[in-house]
This record gives C-alpha cells, sequence and structure tokens, in this order.
C-alpha cells in the first residue's frame, strides 16, 4: 500500500508538467521529475517502488527518424538500485517514463538521468544529461526485539554459555600471565618507550590506512568498507601476549602494548572512523564503545596486577599458574573459534568474496609492518617478534561493538562481515606460525624458544 501510494502521488506530481512544442519549464531543461520544484525525493529504505521521469523533449518528426530514449543510473547501488525504466507513454507534449527501483540501506543516492535520441541506431545522441536529482532513503523504524535477540548479535554473544564456561579460565590465565611480567622489563618500558610508539604509529595510522586503500583497491561496498577501516583502526588484541609467549617474544611488552593501545583508541577509534567514514561518504553516526573500552583495559590490568603480587608473594603459586598458561590458552583458543563461529555463522552465510580475500591480509600486512618498524628502531629480536604481534593481532571484537551499534539491523551485519573475518584470518595464521615455529624447533633439536620472559 505505501508504495502503491507514492506510485500515485509520483504519477500526480509529474501530470503538472506540460510545455508546448520545445520549451521546457524553466525554459533550458528537458527533463524533470515531478513538478520540477524540487531536487530531492524521500523514499523507505528496503522497499520496492516507482519514479516518473517527464521528458519535455519533443523528438523529431518519423519522417526524419530517431527515437526518444531516458536512462537512469544510480551513482550509489547500495543505497539506491534500478530495476528497469520503462515506457509510459504520452500526455500531450510530454513523454512520461516509469523507473523501477529498490531501496537499499539508509543514505543519499544521486541520479544520473540521460535524454538520448537514436537517429539511426548506430549512434547515439545525447540531448541532454541530469545529476542534480537524488533520492533520500530514509530508516525504517528498528525492531529493538528483534536486535537483541537475533543470531549473531551482540547480546547473543554476551548470553552465550561456553563464555560463563571460559571466564574462570581467562581469568586465571590473564593471572599466570602476569606471573610472567618482568618489573625490570617494565622500568625499563617506562624509561624507553620506543616499542609502545611504535605499535601506536602502526596500529592507528598505517593500518587504517591500508583498510581503506584496498577497500578501494577492491571496490567494496560502503558499509563493508568502513567495517574494514574501523577493524584495522581497534587496539591489540588479548591474544597478542598470547603468541609472543608461544613464539618466543617479549611478554612484558606484548601486555604494556596492549594496555596502552586500547587506552589510545578511545581517542584514535573516532577519529579514524569520523575521517574515513567521511571520505567514504558513509553517513551513519559512529558511536564508539568506551564502556567496553573500559571493561577490556579492567579486564586485562586487574588478573595481570594480582599475577604480579602472587609472583612476588607466593612462590608456589606462581608454578602453578605458570604450568597451566599453556594448556589453559589452547583451550582459549578452541573455545574462542567455537564462539566466532556461532555468533558469524548467520552473518557469514553470505560473505563475499572479495571481503575474505581482503580480511586475510589484514593480519599478515600487520605483521610485516610490525616487523619492519621494529627492526628499523633496532629493537632485539623478542621485542621485534612482539611489535610485529601486537599489529598484526587486532581486537575485532570492538570494532564489532562499533559495527552494531553504528547502523541499522541489516547493515550492521553487513558491515560486521569484515571484523569477524579479519579475526578468523588472524586466528588461523597465527596458529599456523605457531605450529611452524614448534615444528621448526622440534626438527632442529632445539629446547626452548628465545626469549627474555
Amino acid at each position: 500500500m505505501r508504495t502503491l501510494f507514492q506510485l500515485c502521488c509520483l504519477l500526480l506530481v509529474s501530470g503538472r508538467a506540460s510545455a508546448a512544442g520545445n520549451q521546457t519549464v524553466d525554459g533550458s531543461r528537458y527533463i524533470i521529475i515531478g513538478d520540477g520544484s524540487s531536487n530531492e525525493f524521500e523514499f523507505p529504505e528496503n522497499t520496492n517502488g516507482v519514479i516518473v521521469v517527464s521528458s519535455l523533449y519533443r523528438s523529431p518528426s518519423p519522417e526524419a527518424g530517431g527515437k526518444e530514449t531516458v536512462t537512469v543510473r544510480s551513482l550509489d547501488p547500495e543505497v539506491l538500485s534500478i530495476l528497469n525504466v520503462t515506457d509510459g507513454g504520452h500526455a500531450g507534449p510530454t513523454k512520461s517514463y516509469v523507473i523501477s527501483i529498490r531501496s537499499g540501506f539508509p543514505g543519499q543516492a544521486q541520479l544520473e538521468i540521460r535524454l538520448l535520441l537514436d537517429p539511426d541506431r548506430d549512434s547515439e545522441v545525447l540531448i541532454e544529461e541530469r545529476t542534480d536529482y537524488s533520492i533520500i532513503v530514509a530508516p525504517g523504524r528498528d525492531d529493538t526485539a528483534t536486535r537483541v535477540v537475533r543470531s549473531g548479535g551482540l547480546a547473543h554473544f554476551s548470553e552465550n554459555p561456553v563464555l560463563f564456561a571460559l571466564l574462570p579460565l581467562i581469568f586465571v590465565n590473564k593471572c599466570a600471565f602476569g606471573c610472567k611480567v618482568e618489573v625490570e622489563v617494565l622500568k625499563a618500558l617506562l624509561r624507553s618507550p620506543l616499542p609502545l610508539l611504535l605499535g601506536v604509529l602502526a596500529q592507528f595510522l598505517v593500518m587504517p590506512l591500508y583498510a581503506y586503500c584496498v577497500a578501494r583497491l577492491a571496490v567494496l561496498p560502503k558499509a563493508l568498507a568502513l567495517g574494514l577501516v574501523i577493524t584495522c583502526s581497534a587496539p591489540g588484541g588479548g591474544g597478542g601476549y598470547l603468541y609472543s609467549l608461544l613464539l618466543g617474544g617479549d611478554v612484558t611488552l606484548a601486555i604494556s602494548m596492549t594496555l596502552v593501545s586500547t587506552v589510545v583508541a578511545a581517542g584514535a577509534m573516532p577519529l579514524s572512523s569520523a575521517l574515513y567514514g567521511r571520505l567514504l561518504g558513509v553517513h551513519a553516526a559512529l558511536h564508539v564503545p568506551f564502556v567496553k573500552i573500559l571493561l577490556t583495559l579492567l579486564f586485562i590490568a586487574i588478573p595481570i596486577s594480582l599475577g604480579m603480587m602472587v609472583k612476588l608473594r607466593l612462590p608456589a603459586l606462581t608454578r602453578v599458574l605458570l604450568g597451566l598458561i599453556r594448556p589453559f590458552s589452547f583451550v582459549l583458543i578452541v573455545g574462542g573459534i567455537f564462539m566466532a563461529y556461532q555468533m558469524g555463522a548467520s552473518i557469514l552465510a553470505d560473505v563475499r568474496p572479495q571481503i575474505v580475500a581482503v580480511g586475510a591480509t589484514v593480519p599478515l600486512l600487520g605483521l610485516a609492518v610490525g616487523a619492519v618498524l621494529a627492526k628499523l628502531a633496532g629493537l632485539a629480536p623478542p621485542q621485534r617478534k612482539t611489535v610485529s604481534i601486537e599489529v598484526g593481532v587486532q581486537n575485532s571484537l570492538l570494532a564489532l561493538a562499533v559495527m552494531q551499534l553504528s547502523f541499522r539491523r541489516v547493515e550492521a551485519d553487513f558491515a560486521s562481515q569484515a571484523p569477524f573475518i579479519v579475526a578468523l584470518s588472524s586466528t588461523s595464521e597465527m596458529l599456523l606460525m605457531v605450529l611452524a615455529f614448534y615444528t621448526r624447533r622440534w626438527l632442529c633439536g632445539s629446547h626452548a624458544p628465545a626469549s627474555n620472559t
């Protein structure tokens, strides 16, 4: 009924247009929508409908030959797609064309309307082209109840029973990592914070720029491109210090880099989102989850601080915790992959091949950028490994939260493909690196990975 009402209104408005001979309404235009008084028209999201284009051009006489045609193209197909253009017939000197459209995500789509004359069917003569008309796709009412319970949503993740089963293991594992922190290394970082600065530079300047460039190169849809940029603007993930431990990096540096990058993310993520959102032409208001960032900080800092205290006061318990790091970490990795699959199954059901290919390059690029910067800075091998890992392993859950809080349901799930693909790629690639590292160790007969922790 809504589409039928709009059709009737548009036909009524366009029926007002009239002209004699080749004279247009404003003396210079042959193509109009409606009565020519407005260049913007509003349309609801995810709806089929029509617009009516009126041509005031008087075609040559049949004896002279020639056929008048109109073509219409949307300059933003994600917001508005053109289904077909049909001849609506003549009403006096005015000829009408009915344009069937399909609205998509909320936003504004500019139209390219061309009036063509085809005198001999071999070459077209452009009579007029207009690009000043646009369709505003307005958001419909968001179904909050559906959003809360839908598969893949944040509420579903927070209520996942697997998460509650893993929480005690996560807490104990972080306490164990606190026992790995070396106070002297921490003091040295405070005196010379170059590795921390390198991590911030790579994570919040190089990685978002790479995401923007590769999204443009792969011609990703706007929402998906922004999702990739925000994912690459996220701080280091909690898995970074696990991989640093397994690959012989500097655990103290890894934990410090994760904490620092999470703090910086509170300011860097909004700036990056605003800048690249404007460059990409995405008009959605982005919401950075400051509460989630704070909770992430606390969830890292509290158990690690507790582990540091255990190391100072209870040597026997320290040995037990250190022995639990690797088995607990393995269980957490498997549980994390299982939860990621559960969360992303519906979102990734119709995933686009471009984002899979692009997302797989993000962790690899981060590893390479971190390694190059660390080597240029003359850092020791364990620190080089850690800087590389921290830049390559990002907190995709924060990016996912931004997507879900900032966009409407369908668009949020579409944009969330980026953090899911990056997270799955990161986990898979890092696990392959760990397997290769220990396989090489076993084949070479070495005993332990070099580490200053």
